[in-house]
């Protein structure tokens, strides 16, 4: 009995993949900056809104500790400087 192969077209293919994750806060490199897009965890995002994490801030990576975590953001004009774990960074989505 014959085997049948059918050929996928590049569309096809390129349709069934994921579309790419946002960048987090934890990817910035050191002294990179970006803009915040939106908090993806609706539990976190009331304390870091608190801390000054609002959609359309401008954010810099000021440094991590030397195994990692935390890291230190710099936020907005006013270089308020704040120090989050990287658990909580991963839920700032910054735009491209």
């Amino acid at each position: 009995m014959p085997v049948a192969f059918f050929r996928r077209s590049a569309t096809s293919v390129a349709a069934s993949q994921p579309a790419p994750a946002r960048r987090t806060a934890n990817d910035l490199k050191r002294g990179e900056t970006a803009t915040v897009c939106c908090l993806k965890d609706p539990q976190m995002a009331l304390k870091l809104l608190e801390m000054g994490c609002i959609p359309g801030t401008q954010v810099r990576l000021a440094g991590r500790a030397p195994l990692g975590d935390p890291l230190m953001l710099v936020l907005g004009d006013e270089e308020y400087t704040l120090s989050l774990r990287v658990s909580e960074a991963v839920t700032i989505q910054l735009k491209d």
